[in-house]
């Protein structure tokens, strides 16, 4: 099995380049899909040039959207009209079966290469999906324990499972469990569901420790309004799963 990464991305011309690159060298990966969600600087352009297909889209239409289209090229790179398949540098692809789909945020740069440990389990059929755990992330301030309890605390009342870090969006799949989880919920509520749905669906999820490291954020009125959204999309997409209970506590 082969493996294909998905990275959504929005303004993030800075560390899309390193992310790709980064991506482009796990062994196993022969296809870098990058879905630009309505940036307005180069992270098209950037990620083009590190050598990622691009899809853009040309508005904003969020985390879950843009996973959707990803995956969706790759299915069409799987069986394009004339038969073949070729990488970034022309070369022809092997599509025996579909690929495993390696989900990897945008703003991780080098550090991307360590999500490498996450197609392991899956290429081995020990899993039918992994979970990135991260270390410790250097921050000014801010923080997202609220959410991160919430997503949690409706993880484990809907599946009896408890993860690490429910909103962790670094996973791999195979096609089989990304279709499992379809639709993805919208936004930011895309991880909470899809933990929920492939642990319902009987599938298994396993976490992996990962040395990733995202861009440093603070505690400014964005992440505020960052965090309210994730907050907001949580609740939907548990109450959609009749977990109304864990939002009210």
């Amino acid at each position: 099995m082969r493996v294909a990464v998905v990275i959504p991305a929005k303004d993030e011309e800075e560390r899309i380049d390193a992310t790709v690159r980064a991506a482009l060298g796990i062994e196993g990966v022969d296809v870098v899909v990058v879905v630009d969600d309505g940036s307005t600087d180069r992270t098209a352009v950037t990620a083009r040039a590190a050598g990622a297909r691009v899809v853009r889209h040309h508005r904003n239409r969020g985390k879950a959207a843009a996973l959707e289209s990803g995956a969706a090229l790759v299915r069409e790179l799987e069986d394009p009209p004339d038969g073949v398949v070729h990488d970034a540098a022309g070369r022809a692809l092997a599509t025996d079966e579909p690929r495993a789909l390696l989900l990897v945020d945008a703003d991780l740069g080098a550090t991307a290469a360590a999500t490498a440990a996450l197609a392991v389990p899956v290429l081995a059929g020990a899993a039918d999906a992994s979970i990135a755990v991260l270390p410790p992330q250097q921050s000014p301030g801010g923080g997202r324990g609220l959410v991160i309890g919430l997503a949690r605390r409706g993880i484990e009342r809907a599946t009896g499972w408890t993860p690490t870090q429910p909103l962790s969006g670094m996973r791999c799949l195979t096609r089989a469990a990304f279709e499992a989880a379809r639709p993805l919920a919208p936004g930011w509520g895309v991880e909470t569901a899809m933990t929920v749905d492939l642990l319902r669906a009987g599938l298994r999820v396993v976490e992996v420790p990962c040395d990733l490291h995202h861009r440093v954020s603070g505690k400014g009125l964005r992440a505020q309004l960052h965090r309210a959204a994730q907050y907001r999309d949580v609740v939907r997409a548990l109450a959609a799963r009749g977990q109304l209970g864990a939002v009210r506590g």
